[in-house]
């Protein structure tokens, strides 16, 4: 049984979580057999264009034949139907850029995790207010660690993840982590569109393994 906390684990416990798209189905699918292949048990796939809710059901039903442990979300939701859409097609996660309330509320009510897109701490209030537990830190690269630094002591009892800016460095990661992010989203610094249209799957997978092993040091230092 998944449950929101469970999804929140998961995710934390990665430290990272892989985001992508690609209108080709089959780069869609082989991007994430070499994500599941690494290690990778959360992924969020991005919703960016007419061919993602398609893609995504092909996607889910290629993880629910080979890789049962995976947790497939799909990101960019903005609005109500599209969160219907992907529910209806098996999402188990659902991200946004930003905070739709009514999204909120409908996920809730179906006890699904959702992860709103958070700039300010007027923000980050409603989101909590509304019962989010997981907060997606947006835009990473204009907010800055320090920002993170500065808030979390008000909002003790929420989970951060920080995307857009992130790149797979041990100084980028680290710094983020140091700060008090439980988890960094990575999308095309990690899986490049490049590497996707020349189909080094193998590639993608050592680049994430790589930065999975970046993760799992930080996160050590910081336990120790």
């Amino acid at each position: 049984m998944k449950t929101i906390q469970n999804t929140i684990d998961i995710i934390s416990e990665q430290g990272i979580l892989p985001l992508y798209f690609n209108t080709d189905e089959n780069i869609s699918i082989e991007v994430l057999r070499s994500l599941y292949r690494v290690g990778i048990r959360s992924v969020e796939y991005t919703n960016r264009g007419s061919q993602a809710l398609a893609n995504f059901e092909k996607m889910v039903a290629v993880r629910n034949t080979e890789m049962p442990e995976m947790l497939l979300g799909i990101g960019t939701i903005k609005n109500l139907d599209q969160a219907k859409e992907f529910h209806a097609v098996g999402a188990d996660f659902f991200i946004s850029p930003g905070f739709v309330p009514e999204v909120s509320d409908f996920l809730k009510s179906k006890e699904i995790l959702y992860a709103p897109g958070c700039m300010t701490p007027t923000e980050i209030i409603a989101a909590e207010n509304a019962g989010i537990k997981f907060i997606k830190l947006f835009p990473g690269n204009i907010l800055g660690p320090e920002f993170l630094s500065s808030i979390k002591d008000v909002f003790p009892s929420l989970i951060f993840m920080v995307t857009g800016g992130v790149d797979t460095t041990h100084t980028s990661i680290n710094s983020w982590f140091s700060a008090g992010a439980s988890a960094v989203g990575l999308g095309s610094k990690l899986i490049s569109k490049k590497r996707m249209e020349e189909g080094d799957f193998n590639l993608i997978g050592n680049e994430v393994k790589k930065a999975i092993e970046i993760v799992q040091i930080i996160q050590k230092q910081l336990v120790n």
